[in-house]
């Protein structure tokens, strides 16, 4: 759902793509004027192109503020703002909400390679790069979870209220519609010492590597120690793009400390 500060974000741009235009329209007219007025005059062509010259870098300057206007315009519109919606016992993502489009990620970099795990197509390039960068660096990360659907965290939610009870699951555990890995942005590391039980991860090789470099790759720790959605979850990651997961690490922040009108204006600079 895109919030009002998105929607005044893209009208304040689409009135200057408007006005732009019309200093354009100007300019073009006065220098045809300027042309006929110098020829009446019968100024020598050395001065007319001069005036030709000076009204032509002012044209290209301005033409150059229009394109950039349009390509923030561009982005603004082709970019899912929910991606940077915050999600946890905050904003709501409906059953029918899924990713423009995920892709497999390959077994090589999973925990179980006999298991499905998908990806937002956009954040994998990202990823790709952390789980090889790490693998370089002899840190052994492995996906264990990705992108769930409204249903698949029905379901998990429901078998973890069965196991622990209501009050428990709570605690570590999203209902359906407020968890981030619906976005398909959000992975679960694991390494093959720590498994599927978490245990021990946030004392792990790969947690420290993970706190020193993901943000070079545009992740952030979702739920950090005392934090007000979930118990520390040293194991979540969201991508949010390498400006905002730079500028949070920069700062010592999370995402859940920042007002959501303060992250809306990385949206355009989610993707580069």
């Amino acid at each position: 759902m895109a919030n009002s500060a998105h929607k005044e974000r893209l009208t304040n741009i689409e009135t200057e793509v408007k006005n732009t235009n019309e200093i354009l329209t100007t300019k073009v007219v006065s220098l045809e004027e300027s042309l006929l007025t110098l020829q009446v005059e019968n100024t020598t062509l050395s001065e007319v192109l001069e005036v030709a010259r000076t009204k032509s870098e002012a044209l290209e300057e301005a033409f150059s503020e229009v394109n950039k206007n349009v390509a923030t315009l561009e982005k603004i519109t082709t970019t899912d703002p929910e991606l940077l919606q915050k999600y946890s016992k905050i904003y709501f993502l409906n059953e029918h909400y899924v990713p423009e489009d995920v892709r497999t990620i390959p077994g090589k970099y999973t925990y179980d390679s006999n298991r499905t795990y998908q990806i937002h197509t956009r954040v994998w390039p990202y990823l790709k790069d952390l789980l090889n960068e790490a693998a370089d660096d002899g840190i052994n990360l492995q996906i264990i979870s990705a992108f769930r659907t409204f249903g698949d965290q029905a379901v998990l939610k429901g078998a973890y209220t069965v196991s622990y009870g209501a009050g428990t699951a709570n605690t570590f555990s999203a209902d359906q519609g407020y968890s981030e890995h619906q976005l398909g942005t959000t992975v679960d590391f694991t390494n093959p010492t720590v498994g599927a039980t978490f245990s021990g991860f946030s004392k792990s090789a790969e947690y420290e590597w993970l706190k020193k470099n993901a943000h070079k790759f545009g992740f952030t720790l979702s739920y950090p120690e005392g934090n007000s959605a979930y118990q520390f979850e040293p194991w979540h990651w969201r991508f949010v793009g390498v400006k905002l997961a730079s500028d949070l690490h920069r700062k010592d922040a999370h995402l859940y400390d920042w007002s959501q009108r303060d992250i809306d204006a990385y949206v355009i600079e989610l993707f580069e």
